[in-house]
């Protein structure tokens, strides 16, 4: 069992509140911490305030050599944390590796950025009163970063905010997930022995009242939230004035067209729909499939559904466990049963054994059933046919969410049509919606989200262009 006590300012502060995490697979406790309270999070906040006057002024070698240390100790400890993200999330243990993997590659590609950030020269003289004037454009920090993170991703979603911070030369305090907050303390850790000024990250967990200071202090230039929409555009109407960053919810959808090759796309689809059961905000909701293979792919897709592990998130075996908490599980099999006694058709799953939630496949849903109209944020897909493909986009296209879309497809008149007309942030061909690497800008459209992160994107969040006439 891992003790690991909140980083406040370059020092390790432990508090009178124990938090206590379990592995909500088997129950048992896999590891503490402390909830900070107000004056915990003050110490935070002036902490940064001192650092933001070392790193603003942090040269672009130094930024790049302490984001690359950190990538070198976090791979050097990469069996350890993974196997601490897989306790405390639930999460089998090869997507475990898997995400801190990915943590390595954001702060190297933050180390990289840090030295790419450049401005750039203007002629003014475009117009008669820019005659003899010269203008030059450069990027500087905005100020404090608040950043709040989810469970379901609880490393690298909370690097894809330090990381950037770090390379900005902006101080970030920032707030984990109750849920999951060892891994990201871990990571403190191995921060603290850098040359990182003191108070330039600090890490908390709290409560949500003290935490809502990160949202409504002012002495914050940037709020970064990732979850669920409904919270992150109530915190954008709590904010005040400081820049907002969302990255919030969706319920993705695939199209799936005649030119499709099926036996690369189905094992692709049934991880995208029930990768970490589904808690992924850009996880395959629905699939959308040509009427003339929707048969085959049915067929298909439910003998490559049966043949997923399940099992314990820490066997190496596993590839399919126990969503994050009894009530979320509940919650999502209440969504189903709904569904069905709406005319819905259960095709496989709909049941808990063990614990565990199976994958579940549903076809002839509805439009208006919560498991096509919101976020299941578990492992249950819908899928439909459609005849022409217009009527697939449309129907992608029916959601007040717009995150990210996939469409497998060969023919290139069906590329340009679904990248002119999807209403999402990104659209990904012949992959599922659930596609990331971590540089690419990534974002939604309405209540998906607000701008873009992807390292050299969330950078530019983080600061401001200042110009300078000569």
């Amino acid at each position: 069992m891992y003790t690991l006590p909140l980083w406040i300012g370059g020092q390790f502060i432990k508090t009178d509140q124990v938090l206590e995490v379990r592995n909500p697979y088997h129950k048992e406790i896999v590891g503490q911490t402390y909830l900070a309270t107000s004056e915990e999070l003050e110490m935070a906040i002036a902490s940064a305030q001192k650092a933001f006057n070392l790193t603003k002024k942090l040269p672009s070698y130094k930024k790049y050599t302490i984001l690359m240390h950190i990538a070198s100790l976090t791979e050097k400890n990469r069996e350890e944390i993974a196997w601490i993200l897989s306790g405390e999330a639930c999460k089998p243990l090869k997507l475990a590796y898997g995400e801190v993997d990915r943590a390595i590659q954001v702060f190297r590609v933050a180390a990289e950025e840090a030295r790419r950030m450049s401005g750039e020269f203007i002629k003014l003289d475009w117009t008669p009163p820019g005659e003899g004037k010269k203008g030059i454009v450069q990027w500087f920090p905005k100020g404090l970063i608040a950043g709040i993170s989810p469970f379901n991703f609880p490393l690298n979603l909370a690097v894809h905010k330090i990381a950037p911070a770090i390379a900005a030369g902006c101080p970030i305090v920032l707030k984990p997930s109750r849920n999951t907050p060892l891994s990201m303390l871990y990571l403190a850790k191995l921060m603290a022995e850098t040359d990182l000024p003191a108070g330039a990250v600090s890490v908390i967990v709290t409560n949500r009242e003290t935490g809502q200071k990160l949202i409504t202090d002012d002495r914050f230039s940037v709020l970064s939230f990732t979850g669920s929409a409904e919270v992150g555009w109530k915190m954008k109407n709590q904010a005040g004035k400081k820049k907002v960053i969302l990255e919030l919810g969706g319920n993705a959808g695939a199209i799936v067209t005649p030119t499709a090759e099926l036996k690369k796309a189905i094992p692709k689809l049934v991880q995208g729909a029930f990768a970490y059961a589904g808690q992924i905000c850009i996880h395959t909701q629905r699939i959308y499939v040509h009427e003339s293979i929707f048969e085959d792919f049915l067929s298909a897709f439910i003998e490559a559904t049966k043949q997923l592990r399940v099992g314990p998130p820490q066997s190496p075996e596993t590839d399919f466990t126990a969503m994050i908490d009894e009530e979320n599980t509940q919650r999502v099999l209440a969504w189903i049963h709904e569904a069905i006694e709406g005319g819905s058709k259960l095709l496989y799953g709909g049941k808990v054994h063990d614990g565990i939630l199976l994958p579940t496949v549903l076809t002839n849903t509805l439009q208006e059933m919560k498991v096509c109209s919101l976020e299941v944020f578990g492992p249950v897909v819908a899928i439909e046919p459609y005849s022409q493909f217009e009527e697939a986009l449309a129907m992608v296209n029916n959601s007040k969410y717009g995150l990210q879309a996939g469409v497998f497809t060969n023919d290139w008149r069906e590329i340009n049509m679904a990248f002119e007309e999807l209403e999402v942030g990104g659209v990904i061909i012949n992959d599922v919606p659930t596609f990331r690497v971590d540089h690419m800008p990534y974002g939604g459209m309405k209540e998906s989200g607000l701008g873009r992160e992807g390292i050299r994107y969330t950078m530019e969040s983080y600061m401001e262009r200042k110009l300078l006439v000569l």
